[in-house]
């Protein structure tokens, strides 16, 4: 693997970002209740709520504040993670851990488990749901020796990839998706998760002609967080991660028929710097598509927060979203095809 250049700075960082917190609104602060029944799990800032039959098409986990607020967590949880999350408070400051500034990352699919689930970007308030192809829920299939997602899996908020965003070295566009995030930590995630995380490294991923970047990154609170600060430390201390990942990524389709994932820049990862660039990039492509001034083709961009968004609402507005969504009952069996071993 090419050498790659030392970590940036935090300044760096914060001239990048530092409009974010200014730009965006204060979170209606009220509490909403709602008439009916629901279940609830906490998240480290926020609080998930499922509706459906887990491994159904109509399973979702909808997202609310610590105030009862329902929210989109691909519009309204902040890309930079803060030191205070509860909303309505005046005066916020990055959150660091030691020198690094910390991301949120959505985690959509925990480490090891199969179902392929995703933020609906083309559903109001973009619960995370289970994709569906040819009419059927999607697993990843276990790509020997691994077992289903060998990370936890998820996205960064407030990002998207511009399908009319050609990248120059790869000539490819966007694929119409926030940006992924494998976080390579020891702790196994929960779907609908929200945690802090310390950006390594960007793998580019071309997928069926369409640019899909993996930001590589690790749990802050991780007890190796503190000891992985780029993608060179990676190399060092786990040998064959980044590998196992490239590999991982190239086959995971092949079992459905598909030819294997292609990269751009000669299959390497870029550095920490390169990865701020394309998070920075991807935050302003989504400024443009929640303020209307870019096309989204479908995508749902009903969001609470953001002040000059045509698409702003009310937080009764959201409450009447989730009350269409059916209650939630009792999982419905996965098919043992899931657990077999493909070899490829």
């Amino acid at each position: 693997m090419r050498p790659l250049l030392a970590r940036c700075q935090v300044g760096r960082l914060v001239s990048v970002f530092g409009s974010i917190s200014a730009s965006r609104n204060k979170l209606v602060t009220q509490i909403v209740t709602a008439p009916h029944q629901r279940y609830f799990r906490r998240t480290m800032h926020y609080q998930t709520e499922e509706r459906g039959r887990p491994n159904s098409t109509d399973y979702r986990i909808y997202f609310r504040t610590s105030e009862g607020i329902y929210i989109s967590p691909f519009h309204d949880i902040p890309l930079i993670a803060e030191t205070e999350q509860d909303i309505g408070v005046a005066s916020k400051k990055l959150k660091r851990n030691g020198s690094e500034v910390l991301f949120n990352m959505v985690v959509e699919v925990p480490r090891w488990s199969n179902a392929k689930l995703e933020i609906a970007t083309k559903e109001p308030l973009n619960p995370i749901k289970q994709d569906i192809k040819k009419g059927k829920l999607r697993f990843v299939a276990n790509i020997f020796p691994h077992k289903g997602y060998i990370w936890n899996y998820g996205a960064l908020p407030q990002t998207w990839e511009d399908p009319d965003h050609k990248d120059d070295e790869t000539k490819c566009c966007g694929d119409c998706d926030p940006v992924d995030v494998c976080d390579i930590g020891t702790k196994v995630c929960s779907p609908g998760q929200v945690i802090q995380v310390k950006v390594l490294g960007i793998l580019a991923m071309i997928d069926e002609g369409e640019m899909d970047w993996k930001v590589i990154a690790i749990n802050a609170e991780d007890p190796d967080a503190k000891n992985l600060s780029s993608i060179e430390d990676v190399c060092k201390s786990r040998p064959g991660h980044l590998e196992a990942t490239v590999d991982w990524f190239r086959k995971y389709k092949v079992p459905d028929g598909k030819s294997e994932n292609q990269f751009g820049y000669n299959e390497q990862f870029k550095d920490k710097d390169f990865a701020v660039e394309i998070i920075k990039s991807t935050h302003e492509q989504w400024r443009a598509l929640v303020e209307k001034r870019k096309n989204g083709g479908g995508i749902a961009c009903k969001n609470i927060s953001c002040s000059k968004s045509p698409f702003k609402c009310s937080p009764d507005e959201t409450r009447d979203v989730v009350k269409l969504a059916p209650a939630f009952g009792n999982a419905l069996p996965v098919s043992s095809e899931v657990d077999k071993w493909h070899f490829v």
